[in-house]
């Protein structure tokens, strides 16, 4: 199968996963694809373990990496302050502490600590995103990502002289075309249905409209909802060059998803996502629970901006997952859930996904010729 992008990556199918697991991002190259690690939750030093890794398991085929550097958050205008994070937690209201700790109570779970509480800001802003995107740049990558908006156009450039392509998410075409003026090559345009910060666009609407803002030029990725061999192909229908995964790997053989959230999501429907600020203070598609019921609720202080609700709310998050508690366990994902119901090797998901690309492309082709 070749589209512009398999031509420009050297891989075998145009399908990008988007993971935090690297078990995961290898397993996905090694079979044919590209996997592209979410740097996100590593430390500059954690994140040189993990690429390390993957250079040494991913068999010599390209990968990439994800950092998330938004356009706008809380504290943008103090720079690269050494107390960043120190100034960031001071901000969060008590009565928010209070909040998240009541709601574990009433779930059994312990309350917040301070301990481990300074780790929780990492690539949320500016700042900490560049010495990720410093460590991603000295190893053999192929591509570099970029999510809340356009990415500095120093890193784009920084990107370029190291022979690495730049790709960024986009929501609505506006947002596509900033990402282009910046020297993005390659537009993810991800739709509603998606997992994770989205906007309040459909993909079948989406695609089109930004393959139309960007021009011949400019490579676009479809994302949102994309999991099965007939959207891939709607994607390319639409004038996509591939398709931008990420939900449909969190229930894979090698995903490092906890039991508790692995579970919740091997038996969700399509209808049991929300969009929710109660992650990171954006909406975000992530399993509606009664953790997202409770910052909806009459008694919820609100979330805070970004990137202070994370930094609030990342202790309880990681309490509730080691707890195992069912009714507070959240998780972002996308519509697509609603199709992850068993699981399966990765390569084995590469595979059912391509075999049923072909099945729906000859099914048209026999149409047209009838």
């Amino acid at each position: 199968m070749r589209t512009r992008v398999t031509e420009l990556f050297g891989i075998e199918y145009p399908i990008f996963a988007f993971s935090h697991c690297r078990d995961v991002v290898a397993a996905v190259s090694r079979a044919g694809g590209m996997g592209v690690l979410g740097a996100l939750y590593f430390t500059p030093e954690e994140l040189e373990v993990e690429l390390k890794w993957i250079d040494e398991h991913v068999g010599g085929r390209p990968y990439g990496v994800d950092v998330v550097m938004p356009a706008k958050y809380e504290g943008a205008d103090l720079g690269d302050s050494e107390d960043l994070m120190a100034r960031l937690q001071a901000m969060i209201p008590e009565r928010h502490r209070l909040f998240v700790n009541e709601l574990l109570e009433r779930h059994g779970i312990e309350p917040l600590s301070e301990e481990g509480a300074g780790r929780y800001l990492l690539g949320w802003t500016d700042a900490t995103a560049r010495p990720q995107v410093e460590v991603a740049l000295r190893h053999p990558i192929a591509l570099l990502a970029n999510a809340l908006g356009p990415p500095p156009a120093d890193v784009v450039a920084q990107a370029h002289e190291h022979g690495v392509k730049m790709a960024g998410l986009a929501s609505n075409a506006r947002h596509a075309r900033k990402q282009v003026e910046v020297g993005v090559d390659i537009i993810v345009a991800q739709g509603t249905e998606a997992g994770g910060h989205t906007g309040d666009v459909s993909t079948m609407v989406l695609i089109p409209e930004v393959v139309d803002a960007v021009g011949p030029d400019t490579i676009v990725l479809a994302a949102g909802g994309i999991g099965r061999g007939r959207q891939l192909a709607a994607g390319l229908a639409l004038g996509a060059e591939g398709a931008w995964t990420g939900s449909i790997w969190l229930t894979v053989d090698e995903a490092d998803t906890p039991e508790a959230s692995r579970d919740r999501l091997l038996s969700a429907t399509s209808r049991d996502t929300v969009r929710s600020r109660s992650w990171t203070g954006k909406p975000a598609r992530m399993l509606r629970t009664a953790w997202t019921d409770a910052w909806e609720s009459e008694k919820s202080p609100g979330t805070l901006p970004m990137p202070m609700q994370f930094m609030l709310i990342s202790d309880a998050l990681h309490r509730i997952n080691r707890a195992g508690s069912s009714e507070l366990t959240t998780f972002p994902v996308g519509q697509i859930v609603g199709s992850m119901n068993r699981v399966r090797p990765t390569a084995q998901v590469i595979y059912d996904l391509m075999e049923e690309y072909i099945a729906v492309v000859d099914r048209l082709n026999h149409i047209t010729e009838s």
